[in-house]
Parts: structure tokens; sequence; C-alpha cells
């Protein structure tokens, strides 16, 4: 199996705020927490699977240098492959967007933290389940941002199921559609002439399903989005600190076992779509303030500081499985990414941003 953080050996390390004391923890304990029960002949095959990345974990925190510590969480006793399968989503680069090319600002002017929460425009952290539907997450979580920053009210509760299940993906761009991986590009394009549901009209169910037009009642839409330069610091700092919480790709297979601090460690497979709301700095280390889609009860209360270098020092690596990310069906070249997870990498928000008047809102929708 493969893993996202550094195995390392020494035995004794600070613990960090939040880190939780792991020592003498047991499979038993671990089945009791987190409500799991198995039947006998799974049993044991889960118990070697947690013993396995409970070992992972504890090494990992023994690192006394380390920004960020490990935690067992519903995750521990799955497999890599499983956690990508089930919690991960194909994120890619989308059609019909308009490039911001030019960002003539000096990152020097912009503030020195942005978080959205503090402004009130950010919901409560979601959850995707099993489905691989992240890019809805991601698309749906900054619909309800901006909308609340076009009317200076609060954000509603939007539906990802009908983004999930309504979405056209004719090109497989970044997988089949629903829960089989699409992208957020895509979801603000199908916003445009449709518009959006809340969540009380259209609930998640965390299946692609087929789209049902009678539970979408209108109550938002969006005229277009701006995609972000690729790789460009600049064109995300001021993107955040300017105009809102930002959709963004990243990649995500170090997420599993994250519990809290700044993450410092992470490949550039481009595989799951998350919310940008912010960034900051913690102990003199710079961050991304990052909203994930696996519910309050992960990472720092649904929520995940990455790295941040700057300007000009951000690192850059290598996708070598575009599948797994930015391409449509049949493009298997590889793409190059910038920023710790290749957070740089493919980046874009809603613009005109509106409510729906009564007048406007239809339940006869054709898609």
């Amino acid at each position: 199996m493969r893993f996202g953080f550094a195995v390392l050996a020494s035995a004794h390390a600070g613990a960090l705020t939040g880190e939780k004391d792991l020592v003498g923890y047991v499979h038993e304990q671990y089945l009791t927490e987190f409500q799991k029960h198995y039947l006998p002949e799974e049993s044991h095959r889960r118990k070697e699977i947690f013993e396995h990345n409970l070992q992972r974990i504890r090494e990992h925190n023994a690192d006394p240098s380390k920004t960020w510590f490990a935690t067992v969480n519903e995750f521990t006793d799955w497999t890599n492959e499983e956690f990508r399968a089930k919690k991960l989503g194909r994120i890619p680069d989308g059609q019909d967007s308009f490039v911001l090319e030019n960002v003539f600002v000096d990152v020097a002017d912009l503030p020195a933290s942005v978080d959205w929460r503090k402004n009130g425009v950010v919901t409560p952290p979601k959850n995707q389940g099993g489905c691989g539907s992240c890019w809805a997450f991601s698309a749906v979580e900054t619909l309800e941002s901006h909308l609340a920053i076009a009317t200076g009210g609060r954000p509603p509760v939007l539906s990802p199921q009908q983004i999930v299940s309504c979405t056209p993906n004719p090109q497989h761009c970044g997988g089949a559609g629903g829960c089989q991986g699409a992208t957020q590009p895509l979801a603000f394009n199908y916003t445009k002439t449709i518009g959006i549901t809340t969540e009380e009209s259209y609930s998640y169910e965390g299946v692609t399903g087929t789209c049902d037009t009678s539970k979408i009642k209108p109550v938002a839409t969006n005229d277009g989005f701006v995609k972000l330069k690729t790789n460009d610091y600049t064109s995300l700092m001021s993107a955040v600190a300017t105009k809102g919480p930002i959709a963004i790709s990243l990649a995500a297979n170090s997420f599993s076992f994250y519990g809290g601090g700044v993450l410092s460690t992470c490949d550039f497979v481009q595989d799951h779509g998350v919310q940008l709301v912010g960034y900051g700095v913690d102990g003199g280390m710079d961050y991304w303030l990052v909203r994930n889609s696996w519910g309050s009860d992960w990472g720092e209360n649904g929520y995940i500081r990455i790295q941040r270098f700057g300007k000009g020092k951000e690192p850059c690596g290598t996708d070598k499985k575009p599948e797994d990310g930015e391409a449509c069906e049949g493009d298997t070249t590889p793409r190059t990414y910038c920023g710790m997870c290749g957070i740089m990498g493919s980046s874009s928000y809603p613009t005109g941003m509106k409510q729906f008047s009564g007048s406007e809102t239809s339940t006869s929708v054709v898609v």
C-alpha cells in the first residue's frame, strides 16, 4: 500500500495540539470508537490492515520535526486502494472556461491572512460518503459562498445531488460522471443554464441515480465562471483574497490519516476536488486553508491546512496519471502541477451569482 507521508523511525516526539495518544491503542477500541462491525471472516482482514496503518501513523507521529500529525479515523482499516476508490474523485480542467491570464497584483499588498469562514459565507462541513462526488461538493460549496457574497446574506445549503445526478459529462472529463467523477467547471456550466436548488428540495443520496427534474426548484444561478491560470501563485492568492472561496483540485492521497497541523508531505497525482477558503501563517509556516468533504469529524473539524511556500518558491511535480485528474477520456498526456499537493493546478469560481426570483423559478427544467 502507498502512503502519502514519510515513514520515519524516531521513537519519541512532542505531541502537536490535538494529537491523540495512540500508545496501547488496539483494534477492539477502534471498532468501538468508530462503531464498526464485521463478519468474522472480514474482521481478521480488517484487523491486519488496521495494524499495518496504525504502525505507519505511530512512526509518522514519532518524528520530532513533524508539522502535522496523523490519527485514526474511519479510513484506518481501509487499504489505500479502497481509500482512493471510495473517497477521491477525478477532477479535470473543464471546457468553455474563461482563463484569468493576467493578474496585476503584488501579493505583498494582499492581507496577511484570509479565512472566509469568519465572513459568514461558508456553510458547515459536508460529507460525500462513499460516492466519488467531491467535484460536485467543491462546486456547490463555492456556489453557496459566492451567492452569499453577492447578496450580502447567509449562504444557503444547496444540493450536491442535483449536480451529481444531472450534470452532463459527454466527454468523460475526470471520469464517467456522477459518483465516477467529473469537473467543477462542468458543474458551473450546468448551473449557468439550469440554476441550482436546495439540499432540502433535492437531498443527497450518495449515488449517481437519475436526474429527477421534479425536485429542481432553482433558488440561484450564475452567468459563468473564471478558470485561474494553472500553477500561478499570484492568481490563486489574489482570487481567494479578493473574490471569495475557490473550487480547487489537488492530490489527496496523503489526506487519509491527517489529524491536524500543517501538511508538509504530498504527491502530485491530482484526484480530489475541495474548496480553498483562505490562507495564513502558523508558527512561521505559511499555509493554505482547505475545506474537505469528508465530514466535520475528519481533520481539523473538516478542514486541512497545507504548506504554502510563496511566490516563486512553490514545489512542482509531474502527474503521470492524468486519467485520475485533469484528463478527458483518451488523454494520457502527463501534467505538471505546482504547490504542495499540486494545489495550484486547477482552480475556478462562479461569476454573476444571483438569486432566482419567484417568477424565474420553474420545476419543469429540461436537462
